[in-house]
């Protein structure tokens, strides 16, 4: 090595002088061996010690040093540079690269272009091995151990993996010295897995050491990629300067004061204003090497931004930051701006992709902020996860639960009886046996009467416990003391998490309100005192449908229902129609999102996993619709996983279709229809069907059954609710019947006024529906049911007006042309009427008085409000305790489809605010 002048000289006690030449930065000086000699080499900035035995080697990043000498009794020539400590403070930004990032050589230029943009003085970068080299490094243990010949393929593989990527970023010089490295550590480890091979087994240290070689190369090839833009920069072997101590629980503890002393003395030798340091891997007080376990370069990340006192720790990932929930179960789930340490804490508890804990810890230290970034979505601005101001405005506007998150495999313990109660120790008993046995609890709950203890487990390991419980506790349990150790598999848990929620009421009723809304039981509940977290257990086959319950309930702006069409005829498209027409507005000004996931006839269905375009309805249900299958199509509305509320709407008059509510409202599916025959059918069906509405959380809503689009059966309701009784209701309400009489005047016939309102579409196409007095029938029927009156279909005398003679009629053609023939009967009625001053109404009446309910043609004066209606309008009159005098009367359009479309959005709307929507 070539000396550069001027030279100087240290000339130690009887001894010969020894001459050194000054050199330039990042030059080596080579020191000959004197006899009987130990020299320090002191420089103002650092100090260190090295060399020993046949000369030493100094690394001088400084030209101007001093030197001093004392004499030694010895033949070895220690040489030692002066320390001083690495620059600390905001200087320093942290950033981490996980495998994904450096998954290939693109990747690692783009990683390389993000450490030259960031503007901080200066930084270190910490690397994962490539994306799945650690997965082939522990692959080739296994393969070894298991004396699989095939291992040194994978090796080849993994060579060849790591010497293709350096050959597309690297050249010349640097490319060489790479490559040497590279095959220097693949005999060393070939070498190694000999060993392993013969031996069967790897020691945990060995395996560390294997798995920690991906660290290595990568951050050696991004260290040469970002030295060829002409940074400085040095890749650091975190094994040389994290020191951790091993605990019992398969994790390790950092060693922050010997972490620093080391930390100190690399970079006296090599300082520079980046570093590219290893991720995962570091060494015991004793130096061997080992691994920071899980989620370990993230560790070594919140490590080194500790040490350095590192104004932030950026964590590069390939998602655009923390999600409100898991984003492939919610699709409604939201980038988090801000996480509190003890939200990320207790989110990544749970399963969220969010930081493991332990990597929280070391940052919390010194209140350095960690932001979550997406490499691939630079825009992103991320996630921040810090302590936040206790006056944080911004956080105060918020929701006070800042995610949602499962586990699902879980089995519940239940250990229940009397004689646990004011016993000490059977709490320890207890987790004794699960300790015993190495599972893991995830969550605990007690009564507090003390009867019983629960507590969730992962699935694979509830046998083990349950024999350990039963083992321990057989004597209690022969005794009577335990009733049961109990079993309960296939359990989630669900986590709600929030620093707000500790000082906002009502967050645990919003919370069971929405899995009751949604049909969800809850099975254990646990709370810790700090009210950052509320845990529930419920069913694994409820975890994605709660998850989204209560999601929808604290994040999304809106109310979102998966609506089924059943009955795309005249009212059904109306309404489809009309739903098309109002969705942006819905969205936009009253926060309800209504999302079509079905249509279904009678013979075809169209299905949708995230809602039918409503402009091309038509269109896709000639082009994509399937045979109609009433199973396939309820699971697809219910079994939605992006929505956790599901209505049906039934615009048939089918009696079959009918027969399904009860099933679809005790499945948590909320039912919506004009159709009268389930609340017009058997008595007993009707009031099961009831029964479970008012038991469950499930809404039924039929306001169309009656009026179409008035409120008839709210009005009535809101009666009833306020106290009022019910003395009778009385009105027309039928539109076609409305209609028929109000147009039945002068010289006109009765045949010729129906044949008019059939061709103007105002009746069945069978006209003898209307005029049989059924449909009016099942109203009353109705009415007088919400009224608290049990009468059956059967308990109605009812004035048909179909002649006897034409009830046999073969067709509605033949039907009318024969009716000409029958004009006379109610000609002389209209007479005898108008005769008096009154006319002809068709009515239902409800007698609540007297319990029955009748449908009949009666005469009223001129005056009175039901001779004064026009068109095929409809009336209503509640005769009350309240209204006796005075009827309250409720009138408008009875029919139409149009209104009765109209009346079933409002069912819909109604749905929607009871759900949580505005009202």
């Amino acid at each position: 090595m070539a000396t550069l002048k001027p030279s100087f000289t240290v000339s130690p006690p009887n001894s010969n002088p020894i001459r050194f030449g000054c050199f330039p930065p990042q030059c080596f000086l080579r020191v000959p061996k004197p006899p009987c000699l130990r020299q320090r080499l002191v420089f103002p900035r650092f100090r260190r010690t090295i060399g020993g035995g046949g000369g030493g080697l100094i690394r001088c990043e400084l030209p101007d040093f001093h030197l001093s000498a004392t004499a030694t009794i010895g033949v070895s020539t220690v040489i030692s540079v002066d320390q001083v400590q690495i620059p600390k403070g905001e200087m320093w930004s942290v950033h981490k690269f996980g495998g994904t990032c450096v998954g290939n050589s693109q990747r690692i230029r783009n990683v390389a272009e993000v450490i030259i943009n960031d503007n901080s003085e200066r930084k270190l970068v910490v690397v994962s091995a490539m994306s799945k080299v650690t997965d082939m490094m522990y692959d080739l243990i296994r393969k070894a151990q298991s004396r699989d010949d095939s291992y040194l393929s994978a090796l080849e593989a993994v060579l060849e993996k790591h010497r293709l990527t350096a050959r597309d970023l690297l050249d010349g010089d640097d490319l060489a010295s790479f490559l040497s490295h590279l095959h220097n550590d693949i005999s060393n480890l070939k070498a190694m897995l000999r060993a392993i091979y013969i031996a069967g087994h790897a020691s945990e240290s060995f395996s560390d050491f294997v798995a920690g070689h991906g660290e290595l190369w990568s951050a050696q090839m991004l260290s040469y990629v970002v030295r060829k833009t002409g940074l400085e920069c040095k890749w650091m072997d975190t094994r040389d300067v994290l020191i951790v101590n091993p605990t019992s629980s398969n994790q390790v503890d950092p060693d922050f004061g010997e972490s620093e002393k080391r930390l100190d003395k690399w970079f006296s030798l090599n300082p520079s204003k980046i570093i590219i340091a290893t991720g995962f891997i570091a060494s015991t007080p004793q130096n061997i090497p080992t691994t920071l376990k899980r989620d370990g370069s993230d560790f070594s990340a919140a490590i080194m931004g500790a040490l350095l006192r590192a104004r932030q720790v950026t964590i590069w990932t390939d998602v655009d930051g923390v999600y409100s929930a898991d984003p492939r179960k919610v699709n409604e789930a939201v980038i988090l701006q801000t996480l509190s340490y003890q939200e990320a804490w207790e989110m990544s508890y749970f399963g969220a992709n969010v930081l493991h804990p332990r990597t929280i810890i070391p940052v919390m230290r010194y209140n350095i902020p960690i932001v979550i970034r997406n490499i691939f979505n630079l825009s992103a601005p991320g996630t921040i996860i810090c302590q936040p101001p206790e006056d944080d405005y911004d956080l105060k506007l918020t929701t006070p639960v800042k995610g949602f998150a499962t586990i699902d495999n879980l089995a519940l313990i239940n250990v229940e009886g009397t004689g646990m109660a004011g016993v000490p120790g059977t709490a320890s008993d207890i987790f004794g046996c699960v300790k015993d046995v190495g599972a893991n609890v995830i969550m605990i709950s007690q009564a507090s009467s003390e009867h019983s203890v629960c507590f969730a487990v992962p699935e694979k390991e509830v046998n083990a416990v349950s024999e350990a419980l039963r083992s321990r506790f057989s004597e209690a349990l022969q005794a009577g003391r335990l009733s049961q150790i109990e079993v309960i598999p296939n359990c989630s848990i669900l986590a709600a998490v929030g620093q707000k929620m500790a000082s906002t009421p009502g967050v645990s009723c919003t919370l069971f309100s929405a899995l009751a809304k949604a049909n969800i039981n809850v099975r254990a509940i646990s709370q810790g005192c700090s009210e950052y977290n509320v845990t529930v257990v419920i069913k694994r086959e409820d975890s994605v449908k709660a998850l989204r319950a209560v999601h929808s309930r604290f994040f999304l702006s809106r109310t979102t229902l998966a609506v089924g069409i059943i009955g795309p005829g005249l009212i059904g498209a109306t309404l489809l129609d009309q739903l098309r027409d109002q969705a942006a507005v819905l969205k936009q000004e009253f926060n309800i999102d209504l999302r079509v996931m079905g249509i279904t006839g009678s013979k075809t269905m169209l299905l949708s996993d995230i809602g039918i375009d409503l402009s091309r309805w038509r269109e896709l249900l000639n082009e994509k619709g399937t045979e109609a299958n009433m199973d396939k199509f309820t699971q697809q509305v219910h079994g939605n996983h992006f929505i956790p509320n599901s209505v049906l709407v039934d615009c048939t008059a089918d009696s079959a279709i009918a027969s399904h509510y009860y099933d679809w409202l005790r499945k948590g599916i909320h039912v919506i229809t004009p159709n009268k025959k389930a609340n017009s059918g058997p008595l007993d069906q009707y009031l099961k069907l009831r029964d479970l509405q008012r038991k469950s959380y499930t809404h039924y809503f039929y306001e169309a059954t009656v009026g179409a689009g008035l409120p008839i059966i709210s009005t009535l309701r809101g009666l009833l609710e306020t106290g009022d009784k019910i003395l009778r209701i009385e009105g027309i309400c039928s539109g076609t019947l409305s209609y028929l009489f109000n147009n039945f005047v002068g010289d006109r016939s009765f045949s010729e006024v129906v044949a008019e309102a059939k061709n103007a579409g105002f009746t069945e196409p069978d006209p003898r529906d209307d005029l049989s007095g059924t449909d009016v029938a099942r109203k009353v029927i109705i009415l007088a049911r919400e009224s608290g009156l049990k009468l059956d279909l059967s308990d109605l005398p009812i004035r048909s007006l179909v002649p006897e003679p034409l009830k046999g009629c073969t067709s509605a053609e033949e039907f009318m042309e024969k009716l000409p023939q029958y004009d006379g009967d109610l000609a002389k009625e209209r007479l005898e009427a108008e005769n008096s001053g009154e006319v002809l109404r068709y009515v239902g009446v409800v007698d609540a008085v007297n319990q029955k309910g009748t449908v009949e043609l009666r005469r009223y004066k001129k005056e009175h409000p039901f001779a004064q209606l026009a068109g095929s309008d409809n009336i209503i009159a509640f005769t009350t305790t309240r209204y006796k005098d005075h009827p309250l009367i409720v009138r408008g359009p009875g029919a139409g489809a149009q209104v009765t479309a109209g009346g079933i959005f409002s069912d819909i709307l109604r749905l929607a605010s009871y759900l949580g929507a505005p009202s």
